[in-house]
């Protein structure tokens, strides 16, 4: 496997403890990846970074039989390989207890068959939290796919083609927070007040008031500032939290597919209240819990649903 990559590529393997459901983790990331700045092909996940001003190219995959991610960095970026491959670590939920995470979940009757159908189900990061942000309030009210669209227009129009660059799948660069709060956004197939809710935050986080990417920075700090921001409710909060904030007791409030599992489940379960009482059950894994109920909302309809 390593012979694929050329001498100059820094390839790193990152251990994780099984059950890791490699498969779904990758689905859900490549069903909502960035069209020009990431892509998930054939179990590789595949980005142009900038790391410290160096730029480079990672790739990550399923070792084919330990239990390791192999993470590939190309480029003058991978002369920081450890604190990349540490980001990824991160992003791709490797150090989750799934056995502790199940023996949890397990315990609800509700639960206790998703989990048993995908037992080492993570919750799946970002590599950046100001694009998954970004990517949250375009996709309010909208299909992923529509979603998609328009973060590809975004990339097109306030990101940077990176020079030289020959693969046309990760070759952009998505708008820094900067660019994106001046970039002009017109006609991009969004209502006014979405372009606003996005420009505001671009620029939270541009003048540092927002560290959402900042390691260390106070999760509930920044999830009480996002959640102050025009056009950023309860739902995109904890969406955030769940992937970017890497809190695994967010739960993503009144998101309707929940809200359909959970009373499809339990017609007691109606009525928000009634739920958000019930999910306490799920305590300190509502994060995962989210993901096994949209797991199967997704594997029922064919469809990727939920966030």
């Amino acid at each position: 496997m390593h012979s694929a990559h050329p001498p100059s590529v820094t390839t790193i393997e990152v251990p994780f403890t099984p059950p890791f459901d490699w498969a779904r983790l990758l689905s859900f990331i490549g069903g909502r990846a960035s069209a020009g700045v990431e892509s998930v092909e054939d179990g590789v996940y595949r980005r142009a970074i900038e790391w410290r001003g160096e730029e480079g190219v990672v790739e990550v995959m399923r070792h084919a039989s330990r239990h390791r991610l192999i993470v590939a960095i190309d480029g003058a970026a991978s002369r920081y390989a450890d604190d990349i491959a540490a980001q990824l670590a991160r992003m791709f939920d490797v150090e989750a207890d799934a056995r502790a995470i199940a023996g949890c979940l397990s315990r609800d009757p509700m639960l206790a068959p998703l989990v048993e159908a995908a037992p080492g189900l993570r919750v799946p990061g970002a590599w950046s939290g100001f694009e998954l942000v970004v990517r949250t309030i375009v996709g309010q009210q909208v299909s992923v796919k529509g979603a998609s669209t328009i973060m590809a227009r975004i990339v097109q129009r306030a990101g940077r083609r990176i020079d030289g660059h020959a693969d046309t799948r990760t070759a952009w660069r998505f708008p820094t927070p900067a660019e994106l709060a001046a970039a002009d956004l017109e006609k991009i197939g969004m209502p006014g007040k979405r372009v606003q809710a996005v420009q505001r935050f671009a620029d939270a986080v541009a003048t540092g008031a927002l560290p959402i990417d900042t390691p260390g920075a106070d999760v509930e700090r920044i999830k009480r500032d996002l959640l102050a921001l025009p056009g950023i409710g309860p739902w995109t909060v904890g969406y955030v939290a769940m992937r970017a904030l890497r809190d695994r007791d967010a739960w993503p409030d009144a998101d309707l597919v929940l809200m359909q599992a959970i009373a499809r489940r339990d017609p007691a379960l109606v009525k928000p209240a009634q739920q958000r009482a019930y999910t306490e059950r799920w305590r300190p894994w509502r994060a995962y819990a989210a993901m096994h109920l949209w797991n199967e909302a997704a594997m029922k309809s064919g469809l990727a649903r939920g966030g």
